[in-house]
Order: C-alpha cells, then structure tokens, then sequence
C-alpha cells in the first residue's frame, strides 16, 4: 500500500449493538486518486465517513471489527482531532459552516486542526485562488452566504487543515446545475493539486465521471466495485444507478423523434 493512502479493511459498525450499518466492508483511496462510494439512502455511506472520521461516538455508533489506516498509521480509536491531525479531515452533508462567524474567522477556525501553523498563510491562498468569492465575501457571516458559497466555504475550511485525503459527504446535494459543475470542477483541481478524494455521491453519474475507481454499497456492504469509467459502461449500475441500460440507448438510437415524443 503506497504511504498515504486510505485503506479500510473488513470494517463492521453498529449503532447501539442493534443495528448493523456496515458489515466487511474494505476498500481504499490511493494516493492521489478520487474514489466514489454510491449506494441508496441508508446503505451505509455516511456511516463509512463517521467511521473513518472518528465522529461515531457522536452518533451512538461504534466499531466492532476490522481496521482504518492512513498509510502506515492506525486511526481506529482515534478522536476527530487526532484524524485530522494526521491528515483526514471530512466534509459533512449539509455545508455546516459556523453561521456567526464570518468567512476569514471559518478558515481559521479549521486552521487549527493543521499538524503546523507555519503553512496557514499558504493554504489560506490555496483556499481564496480555488474560490475567489470568499475573498469578496472574508467579512460576511457565513449564515448569509448562499448554499453554494456555503459549501465553498465548508470545502475551503477542511483544506486549511491541509489534509491529505478530503472525505467529501454529498458535496452537490441541494445546488442548483451551474454551482454543482462548479463544486464538481474544484474537486478535480483539489485532486489535481495532490490531495486524495474520497466521495460519496447521490448522484452516480457525477461521481463515477470525477472518479477513477468506485465501491457501491447496499444494506451496509459492498456489493461491487472496480474501475469507474468500466463501472459506468456496466448495465446493471447503469440500470440502478443512471436510470438506463444500454438497450435503452438501442431504443433512444433507432426511435424516430416524433414516436419518442409520443411515447415518453
């Protein structure tokens, strides 16, 4: 395994020894690479990022078997803080940004989680370069922004830790089509810049398209996964996931427009 990559190995968790979110699950974020997670509500996606995270104590939840690891370096037992000070740091659903605290005092609150201070001033012209409006906007409380500035900043705030694998938690749920391109490409320049992605996605056809490879979970497991863009080209993701087969592409093709409309 190369030394900064995220691996998850035969991973199980439960919330109130009851109920079983996550059952064996492995997979792993190479360096350098994004990697989707796609599966329903409730299979479990969010339940792998608390986990790797450290955040299910918060939620009720615990480990019971398997491991978490950042290259060499165990995060199994350890607080969010520690997580993140070792390199991971997550982005929640739902752009939780602190409303009464403006932009700038945002981006500082999640400098604190760095392992250093020395490079603050570096990725706070990282975060202002990849989104130009929070310059615009440093004085602003964050409650006011819109919801993609919103996200902007929750995104901008995760990478003043300066992580080296960003765990991203529907990142374009709720905006509108522009804004989410716009979030989709700063992920790919995020990535670009050396920083690992994992992404957890509603949308199947964003991720597997941001994505080099790819884990579906259903009911806590992992079900399939492989490479992205093959992944993509596969019926039986494509008929649960994208809405279509490639017969229906058949269809679509030999479909005279006049029938299509009538028959839509």
């Amino acid at each position: 395994m190369a030394s900064g990559a995220l691996a998850v190995h035969d991973l199980s968790v439960s919330y109130g020894k009851a109920v079983q979110a996550l059952r064996r699950v492995t997979l792993e974020v190479p360096e350098g690479a994004v990697t989707a997670v796609l599966g329903a509500n409730g299979a479990g996606k969010t339940t792998l990022l608390r986990a790797i995270s450290g955040t299910l104590s918060f939620h009720r939840g615990s480990v019971d078997e398997g491991t978490i690891t950042l290259g060499d370096r165990p995060l199994n037992g350890l607080r969010p803080a520690a997580v993140v000070a070792a390199g991971v740091v997550q982005v929640p659903e739902g752009r939780r940004v602190f409303g009464r605290l403006s932009v700038e005092e945002n981006l500082k609150a999640g400098a604190l989680g760095a392992p250093d201070r020395s490079g603050t001033a570096t990725s706070r012209e990282r975060v202002l370069e990849l989104f130009p409006v929070l310059a615009e906007r440093a004085k602003q409380r964050a409650g006011l922004l819109s919801g993609g500035e919103q996200q902007m900043l929750a995104i901008g705030r995760a990478l003043m830790a300066r992580p080296k694998v960003l765990l991203l938690d529907e990142p374009t749920l709720g905006l509108a089509p522009l804004m989410a391109e716009r979030i989709s490409e700063t992920i790919i320049e995020i990535n670009r810049q050396g920083t690992s992605v994992l992404l957890i996605e509603q949308n199947a056809a964003l991720a597997l398209e941001l994505a080099t490879t790819a884990h579906v979970l259903e009911v806590g497991a992992v079900t399939l996964h492989g490479d992205a863009a093959e992944l993509a080209d596969s019926d039986e993701v494509r008929r649960r996931y994208l809405g279509m087969t490639h017969e229906d592409d058949a269809v679509r093709l030999e479909r005279p427009p006049t029938l299509e409309k009538w028959t839509a």
